[in-house]
């Protein structure tokens, strides 16, 4: 099997080769230890703006379900973060349900719908764990094909549309937060739809980076998680269109009795406010592409795991061949940068990843893989040291 970067007759990528590439030997000047974090698709950091924000709620202690005038003051909170999260994805705010996070949104939408519909799951096999082991735990389940790059077979899908007599949901994750992989998402909407399917998607990975329009996508269902987008954890969102019925998890009055439990204000308002200030503009692969072209020319014997073209703009997914991943990932701590050995939530295991199990990816360099995502603030000095710490630590492991 071929991966772009190891093979001449590989599609040529799209990370840009006409910007000057870094010298080998880059600047010689040292560089202060700190922290330059380059794990954004795990988690990202609260802006000043936003932490400023909540030190002034700090005291806005009522219920939101109480009806005195402190309830009030924290359902004012929640009824503005639901309707900054609406306009986010171009929703109507009695649309979004808030939960206690991504995975929770993720399970709500799958569990829900199948014990609503007894539907057939449908799912990616690069999904999120939560998304993996929620579809594999209800009666009907079944995973669909990717290619080598991690995108949909989308034949393979429309004969398992075909193949049932019941009605199916189509689990997706609109883009790989581990392989990078951007999915043909309106083509699969369609398609799902034209057989009487439903579609959810799982926009946790990409919509830091892709802006979603939930009327032009036309999703049946659709989630997120606050602390993706400068935010804190511990907030969820769960879109779903009119006359889409989801038997509950958590059982109350709250959120549409979708998700019981007093709502997590905090967490909630500071996923209002982040929304607010957020800046697609500023997204750009430039910072990623810019330590690709350092690795594939002096770096031997890595490669590009996930699509060159479909891809994350922040994302960047390299296997370094006879490395381990988890003691490059350690060595790179130790010069203050920090990267990911994949999706965070499959960092505590050695076991194989499934996203790279998915795409058939040689079982010798699944465990050879890191993951870097920026945020696109990164200076030149900080990339240049990224690109110098990172050969020398590749070097030291080969080559102990």
């Amino acid at each position: 099997m071929t991966y772009p970067g190891r093979n001449p007759s590989c599609p040529k990528s799209n990370l840009p080769s006409k910007r000057s590439l870094p010298d080998p030997d880059l600047r010689e000047e040292v560089i202060p230890i700190k922290n330059i974090y380059l794990d954004h698709a795990a988690a990202t950091p609260l802006s000043q703006e936003t932490k400023e924000y909540l030190i002034s709620l700090l005291d806005t202690y009522g219920n939101p379900s109480s009806l005195h005038s402190l309830g009030g003051q924290a359902r004012q909170l929640l009824s503005s973060a639901r309707e900054s999260a609406a306009r986010f994805i171009n929703a109507r705010p009695d649309r979004i349900c808030f939960t206690g996070s991504g995975s929770a949104s993720n399970t709500l939408a799958i569990k829900g719908c199948s014990a609503e519909y007894n539907c057939r799951i449908l799912y990616s096999p690069t999904a999120h764990k939560s998304i993996l082991n929620c579809a594999k735990d209800c009666p009907h389940s079944h995973p669909l094909t990717v290619d080598r790059q991690g995108a949909i077979i989308l034949s393979d899908l429309e004969k398992l549309l075909d193949a049932g007599d019941t009605p199916a949901l189509a689990v997706i994750d609109y883009a790989s937060s581990e392989l990078g992989t951007i999915q043909d998402v309106q083509t699969i909407i369609d398609l799902v739809h034209s057989r009487r399917g439903l579609v959810f998607l799982d926009c946790t990975g990409s919509i830091p980076t892709i802006p979603v329009d939930v009327n032009t996508l036309d999703a049946d269902m659709l989630a997120f998680s606050a602390h993706k987008l400068g935010a804190l954890k511990g907030c969820g969102v769960l879109y779903k269109k009119p006359g889409v019925k989801l038997k509950p998890l958590v059982y109350g009055s709250q959120e549409q009795g979708l998700w019981g439990g007093t709502e997590n204000i905090l967490g909630i308002a500071s996923l209002g406010t982040a929304l607010r200030q957020y800046d697609y503009a500023s997204v750009s692969p430039r910072n990623r592409d810019y330590v690709y072209d350092y690795v594939r020319h002096n770096i031997p014997d890595s490669y590009l795991v996930g699509s060159p073209v479909k891809r994350l703009p922040h994302n960047l997914y390299l296997c370094f061949r006879g490395v381990d991943g988890e003691s490059l990932m350690i060595l790179l701590d130790l010069k203050g940068i920090q990267v990911s050995t994949g999706s965070a939530c499959n960092s505590q295991s050695r076991t194989a990843s499934a996203a790279l199990s998915a795409i058939g990816m040689d079982e010798a360099d699944i465990h050879s893989c890191i993951r870097l995502s920026f945020s696109g603030r990164e200076t030149p000095d900080e990339l240049d040291y990224v690109c110098r710490t990172l050969k020398e630590a590749v070097d030291r492991l080969r080559d102990p």
